[in-house]
């Protein structure tokens, strides 16, 4: 974990590629306020850190004690999973070249072909011709593949540039563990390959992007800019969609259709963009023609449950009307005994059902379902 951030970062490294004036544009706008998401992962980062290093032995940090309300026995299970892959990994290496070099929350350095661009990496393993770059992420909302991934690439980049005068390695490993998606991606590249990926794709853009040159370029990379909201380009992009006169999708060309689409998901994403921004701004005393704060439906909830349990209690009303028994989630019951004794005791009485099916990009790393086949499947078992 790094508390400096660079202008062109590794983690915005595919929003400064993507659109290269997007980095100069979004500084006009405050930093984003941490999440309780992104506390979490920082949480988590710092108790998988801490256990690595005492693996290590290695001084030990303590724990960020203004993010400790963020622990529990979930967030441990899961942190764990990760520690468990990344000892594992550097035991294999260490069988196999007792020299292997470890190096936890290490800051590399790839400013040769990113101006001040640096980047901390989360547990680099060289060993027996190859460097392993390893990055835990701990979200659970997306999955983030390690193939094209330009974040580890130029943490790859930058293990490169500082440790081959050190060590011998031609092969660079990036791997992503996400275990809260019990996911783990790799992508495997030479340094050759990976540095003049750095020479031809990322110097020249990383040059534009620092001068706040090149073209507003709308697209995915969108998601995680501060100016997102203000950007003429997409706001201009996503309104000649808005005014488009659609044909009727029957007599549209399966092109046309993909095409549509594809704009669709950018269309619906500025819109919730814009709903927020306008929200926020009204928030903080702004009109907007046509719109207007109203308060929603409040909640309520007793101020001190236990008394208001003891009350009824001494009015002779009945347990059964004060008290409902519940049985735990199936999640609750699973992280309260453990993986293995829940499947031991309740493996046979679990159920599992198929997702509904959803239309996404080709890209998506999840296998494709194929309805006549899954009907065809059905059709045989009944």
């Amino acid at each position: 974990m790094s508390a400096a951030h660079a202008k062109l970062s590794a983690s915005g490294s595919d929003r400064w590629m993507g659109c290269t004036r997007s980095s100069a544009f979004e500084a006009q706008f405050p930093e984003s306020p941490n999440t309780k998401f992104s506390e979490e992962g920082t949480f988590a980062h710092a108790v998988a850190e801490q256990a690595l290093s005492v693996y290590l032995a290695l001084e030990v940090k303590p724990l960020p004690t203004e993010l400790l309300h963020y622990d529990s026995p979930d967030l441990r299970a899961h942190v764990n999973t990760y520690v468990s892959f990344a000892i594992n990994l550097i035991e294999e290496a260490r069988r196999k070249d007792a020299s292997t070099a470890v190096l936890l929350e290490r800051r590399v350095d790839f400013s040769k072909w990113v101006p001040e661009g640096f980047g901390t990496c989360d547990l680099i393993v060289v060993t027996d011709g190859t460097a392993y770059v390893i990055d835990l992420k701990f979200g659970q909302g997306l999955r983030v593949n390690a193939q094209d991934n330009s974040q580890l690439r130029l943490y790859g980049v930058g293990a490169i540039e500082m440790f081959s005068h050190l060590y011998d390695f031609d092969q660079v490993i990036t791997i992503i563990v996400q275990p809260r998606l019990g996911h783990i991606s790799k992508e495997g590249l030479t340094t050759t390959e990976l540095l003049a990926w750095a020479e031809n794709e990322v110097a020249p853009k990383a040059k534009l992007a620092w001068a706040g040159e090149g073209e507003f370029v709308p697209g995915d990379h969108c998601r995680w800019c501060r100016g997102k909201a203000q950007c003429p380009a997409r706001n201009e992009s996503n309104l000649a969609l808005a005014r488009h006169d659609f044909a009727e999708p029957a007599s549209m060309s399966d092109t046309d259709i993909a095409e549509v689409l594809v704009k669709a998901q950018q269309l619906h994403a500025w819109v919730r963009d814009l709903e927020e921004f306008a929200y926020s701004q009204a928030m903080a005393g702004r009109t907007w023609p046509g719109f207007k704060l109203v308060e929603a439906r409040g909640s309520r909830k007793f101020k001190d449950v236990t008394a208001a349990a003891q009350v009824l209690i001494d009015a002779g009303i009945s347990n059964d009307d004060i008290f409902e028994r519940n049985l735990r989630s199936l999640t609750g019951l699973e992280t309260k005994l453990g993986k293995n004794k829940f499947a031991q005791l309740l493996g046979d009485l679990v159920a599992k059902t198929n997702g509904k099916p959803t239309l996404v990009p080709v890209d998506d790393k999840r296998p494709e379902f194929h309805p006549l086949a899954a009907a065809a499947a059905d059709f045989s078992n009944s």
